[in-house]
């Protein structure tokens, strides 16, 4: 919790708000304990703000006697958002302490701002990280759309400035299930096209694996949907089957077998399932 002192007789705590408000001005509440050295008294003040007009929330001390200022809470009762700057004033000479939009509902204290369930209230906000510039303000950050930024960290008198820039996103999103291709009657040579997803043989289809077609890391599977095996053709230059370390220019995909073929390169693949 924040905690002012006020020791002389021409210091004190105010707070105006920045217009008029629409219905209802916010009420205010402060709580203090007067120290003389030899007494120690307790006291507290309410009220009501009054718009743009300066409001006193602690009143400044009797003569040697310091004013421990314990707590100050200001509620909008508003029907509409206000903005309230509460400074110190000394002996006429406005030190602001903290300059607050508040919403209907919230009540500004010394420990911060709270919503009306009275949970402390955060500033949250999204950014394309991929994309993106931040500097740290009082302890918030601001972001804004750029490759490269700075990051500003309070206390300014410690080395705090940071450069940093960040990659362009540039991966691709897969699918949540593998779509299908079609059935295939005939000869069908896989395409690029193919990728993530399976193709279906029916009665008298064949697959081609081409040469120098797919990446690394690409993948497509294939279903037999016949009563009988089939021929997978390897054009491809080198085609192992998983477990293997022959080169294969054919491979057989037993009924209803699934074969998944893995590019290693666009010149390897390797073929695991029920395949022979």
């Amino acid at each position: 919790m924040g905690i002012f002192v006020l020791d002389a007789t021409t210091e004190s705590i105010v707070v105006a708000m920045s217009g008029a408000a629409a219905t209802t001005n916010p009420d205010f509440t402060s709580a203090w304990a007067d120290d003389t050295g030899s007494a120690f008294t307790e006291g507290s003040t309410d009220g009501a703000l009054n718009g743009t007009s300066s409001v006193t929330l602690v009143a400044a001390p009797a003569a040697a006697t310091r004013r421990v200022v314990k707590n100050i809470t200001i509620y909008n009762k508003d029907t509409a958002v206000v903005t309230i700057t509460v400074s110190f004033n000394a002996n006429s000479t406005l030190r602001n302490i903290a300059k607050v939009t508040l919403q209907v509902g919230d009540t500004w204290t010394l420990d911060g701002a709270y919503d009306t369930t009275g949970a402390l209230k955060q500033t949250l906000g999204s950014a394309n990280l991929a994309s993106v510039t931040g500097a740290f303000v009082s302890g918030t950050l601001k972001l804004s759309g750029s490759t490269s930024g700075t990051a500003t960290l309070n206390p300014p008198a410690v080395a705090s400035t940071y450069t940093y820039t960040l990659p362009a996103a540039t991966a691709t999103l897969g699918y949540l299930n593998i779509p299908a291709v079609g059935t295939k009657t005939g000869s069908y040579t896989l395409a690029t096209g193919d990728v993530g997803k399976y193709v279906q043989v029916g009665s008298g289809g064949s697959i081609t694996i081409p040469d120098a077609t797919f990446a690394e890391g690409d993948v497509v599977s294939i279903f037999n949907n016949t009563t009988g095996a089939i021929t997978i053709t390897c054009t491809i230059t080198t085609a192992y089957i998983a477990g293997t370390d022959t080169d294969k220019a054919s491979v057989s995909l037993a009924t209803r077998g699934v074969a998944t073929i893995l590019f290693i390169s666009g010149t390897v693949c390797v073929i695991s399932g029920n395949v022979s």
